[in-house]
């Protein structure tokens, strides 16, 4: 008999409204607005409605561009994300507030007093995903312009938010006290205008996956929402490092709550799952967006192109693909992509749509709401994640059946709550208190 390592564990969910992308579907008739309130509110409440831990925000500070053009074959353009959840905390009462912000271009007596006015006014719901950014281009909208190299980028981070703690913390019941620091990145003395709220300070979420950003995460955050939400070892493999690295830092093993991206497709029955995936990847790989991707491959404009016809005969240019329409395909050798593209049309006599499809990084889990359960509950009770941060594949309905199908099979399994125990974002994740406050 197989043991299992957590036999009580229960599935967490958020849901990450993503914003910029292709993969959630914009061009189908029953898709809403990326930027209308109702839309956040309607996935908002949803959320709550299906007993979610949180809302979780990412954050888009320039536009995506590919060879110097703005994209519009994607999504592109979202609100603030502060000012996004310091809407929805007025509609809400549970949900978890979760926003994305930078360490590299804000400042932290700016950023540590919006996120504590986010957590007190939502009565302690709010949730910092810290992350640095990694590009020039997204630098260049900044008074210094630039970007810091990658160690320096978690050098920074962290001592921002040992900043940002301290400056939470300075205001306790009897006073508010000043908080000094001259160092190379911050020269300060800030007083707090803000006191404490119900779960002391916000969550801290964090998402590198590389050695510094999972030794970062184990120094300091208390959620990683991770990549691996597709496969199971993968995904297991990681979170048993990010154990091992608490455990070096000093920390408990169960410190953290792993929350891995994922997409849900759903059918009724069996003989529907594989027509359902397909139709939804179809979608996200439209005719206009496959020619945008071979574009960014090739690193020329090919949207003269027929999408159902064959690759570019032309070779690619020299450079390496640029990072300004995201990470899948950052710095990657053109010309090695450009040959496993040929290779699988070749192999498989595949259309350049078709290989666009077929080479687009898939995630998530596909099948019936019993089967998606029973597989949602492996992972957990065999300590491959805490549960999952879920990218809705269209909105603002993508999470009707997840809530109306989904939920219900997984309480029948005893794996998921059925109703807030608390009301705090931290009280939902099981969390211990701030490190700060150990």
């Amino acid at each position: 008999m197989t043991e299992v390592p957590f036999p009580d564990a229960q599935v967490h969910f958020g849901v990450f409204f993503q914003g910029v992308n292709h993969h959630t579907i914009w061009t189908d008739s029953a898709s809403g607005s990326q930027i209308d309130f109702e839309t956040f509110r309607r996935v908002a409440t949803t959320a709550e409605r299906g007993l979610f831990d949180a809302f979780f925000l990412g954050e888009g500070l320039r536009l995506r561009e590919q060879d110097g053009q703005l994209l519009d074959t994607d999504i592109a353009g979202r609100p603030d994300a502060i000012t996004q959840l310091a809407a929805l905390a007025g509609i809400t009462d549970r949900l978890g507030l979760v926003a994305t912000q930078n360490a590299t271009y804000n400042e932290p007596a700016d950023l540590a007093r919006r996120l504590a006015s986010l957590d007190v006014l939502s009565g302690g719901r709010a949730g910092w995903n810290v992350v640095t950014t990694d590009n020039a281009w997204t630098g260049a909208n900044f008074r210094r312009g630039g970007f810091l190299e990658h160690a320096q980028r978690y050098e920074r981070a962290a001592e921002f938010l040992a900043l940002a703690r301290e400056i939470w913390d300075a205001w306790s019941e009897t006073e508010a006290r000043a908080v000094e620091r001259d160092s190379a990145q911050f020269r300060v003395r800030i007083t707090p205008t803000v006191p404490r709220s119900a779960q002391g300070h916000p969550v801290i979420f964090q998402a590198g996956v590389s050695p510094a950003g999972r030794d970062f995460a184990a120094a300091q955050a208390e959620v990683i929402f991770s990549p691996f939400g597709t496969h199971f070892e993968p995904a297991r493999e990681f979170a048993d490092d990010i154990r091992a690295r608490l455990v070096a830092a000093g920390r408990p093993a169960d410190d953290i709550r792993i929350l891995p991206g994922t997409q849900i497709v759903l059918a009724e029955n069996t003989a529907e799952v594989e027509e359902k995936k397909r139709w939804v990847l179809e979608q996200q790989i439209t005719g206009a967006t496959a020619l945008s991707l071979a574009g960014q491959v090739w690193g020329r404009d090919l949207s003269h192109l027929d999408p159902d016809g064959p690759l570019p005969s032309e070779d690619p240019e020299a450079s390496a693909i640029s990072s300004t329409r995201g990470a899948q395909r950052d710095g990657q050798d053109r010309a090695a992509v450009v040959a496993q593209w040929r290779s699988l049309a070749d192999a498989k006599g595949l259309t350049l749509r078709q290989v666009a499809v077929e080479t687009t990084a898939r995630f998530g889990f596909a099948g019936t709401p019993g089967q998606v359960a029973d597989e949602l509950t492996r992972w957990v009770r065999h300590g491959a994640s805490h549960g999952f941060n879920i990218t809705p594949y269209q909105v603002p309905t993508g999470l009707d059946e997840i809530v109306e199908l989904l939920i219900p099979e997984l309480q029948d399994r005893g794996s998921y709550r059925t109703a807030y125990t608390g009301t705090t974002l931290r009280e939902h994740l099981g969390l211990r208190p701030p490190l700060s406050h150990r």
